[in-house]
């Protein structure tokens, strides 16, 4: 059993690697080659299962090749309209959001745990080793007799304790002119709070990805006290190249607070490239600090007497009517 894990969710997995398996092996379409690898990789994870170490990175590297073997299928129904009618009838009703569904049940079964969890107490000990504040955005959050995760990004103190948890209020279902479609929907639970942690250095208000285009949300923050906003994100490079800057320096502008924007770069595993420029900003709108692309580090020195400063000389948010 997998620590931490209810009792019944090592079930739920070998289940839905039992389906996985029977969908990998009467498809007729996949390669040898292919379906060698999808079946090495699902043995991996019932190997793991059993060492109660399914939550390792070698088992994320497993579900990848699993999810490598499904997106040939996905591929090849979405090009040939009559790749379906060759399948047999269970498959042909299964459709390609069903094989999508029963992929990303293998997928969030395995990585999705409760918070606490292991990735939130191994992050607990590193930001209390380190004596820093660690956001932790995002981590698929185990719902209890779901299927469904949030999608929940963690603040923690220099303490290790847990100060702010929050739930992405707002999912990304959307079908891209680039030809990138989403249902978020499909596997995640929608979150209800707005989240704003008190700490000695700042309010810290919580967001996530999408967030940015739901102002409303940010004004909630700022109302709740926020003078710093987190915006973890994996903004897809189409819609980052036009909107992410633009977005990100209005929330700032229009809430006069700081934002802290770390976003993926690359290619995901789901085949949509990432735009990257992860951002600091001030509460003027000016960036502070920007990574175009590739692993690295950014820094700035965030002046909350200046923060006061934006919002005594130009006091907007006390001038609403609304």
């Amino acid at each position: 059993m997998t620590p931490g894990a209810p009792p019944d969710r090592d079930a739920r997995v070998r289940a839905a690697i039992y389906r996985t398996r029977l969908l990998v092996n009467r498809t007729p379409h996949f390669t040898t080659q292919t379906r060698r690898e999808a079946n090495s990789a699902l043995d991996t994870l019932e190997r793991q299962l059993g060492r109660n170490q399914v939550a390792t990175g070698e088992s994320v590297a497993a579900i990848e090749r699993v999810m490598r073997a499904h997106a040939s299928l996905a591929f090849g129904l979405l090009r040939d309209p009559d790749f379906a009618e060759r399948f047999s009838p269970a498959l042909r009703q299964l459709g390609l959001r069903g094989i999508t569904q029963r992929l990303e049940e293998v997928t969030h079964s395995v990585m999705a745990e409760p918070i606490p969890g292991p990735t939130s107490t191994a992050l607990a000990g590193l930001a209390c080793e380190l004596r820093i504040y660690l956001l932790a955005g995002s981590i698929l959050e185990e719902i209890p007799g779901s299927a469904k995760a949030y999608n929940t990004s963690l603040l923690i103190d220099p303490n290790g304790k847990l100060i702010g948890s929050y739930r992405k209020m707002h999912l990304f279902d959307v079908d891209l002119a680039n030809g990138v479609s989403l249902r978020e929907s499909d596997t995640r639970a929608y979150g209800a709070d707005v989240v704003v942690a008190q700490t000695e250095l700042a309010a810290m208000g919580l967001s996530v990805c999408y967030d940015l285009r739901f102002p409303e949300l940010y004004r909630g923050l700022a109302d709740g006290g926020a003078e710093l906003i987190f915006v973890p994100s994996a903004f897809t490079a189409f819609t980052g190249a036009a909107h992410w800057e633009t977005l990100l320096r209005a929330r700032a502008i229009e809430n006069q607070v700081y934002i802290i924007a770390p976003d993926q770069f690359g290619k995901s595993a789901n085949s949509f490239e990432t735009h990257g420029h992860s951002m600091i900003i001030d509460p003027w709108g000016k960036i502070l600090a920007e990574l175009a692309d590739g692993p690295g580090i950014i820094s700035a020195e965030l002046d909350f007497a200046y923060l006061a400063k934006v919002r005594a000389d130009l006091p907007a948010l006390k001038h609403r009517r609304l």
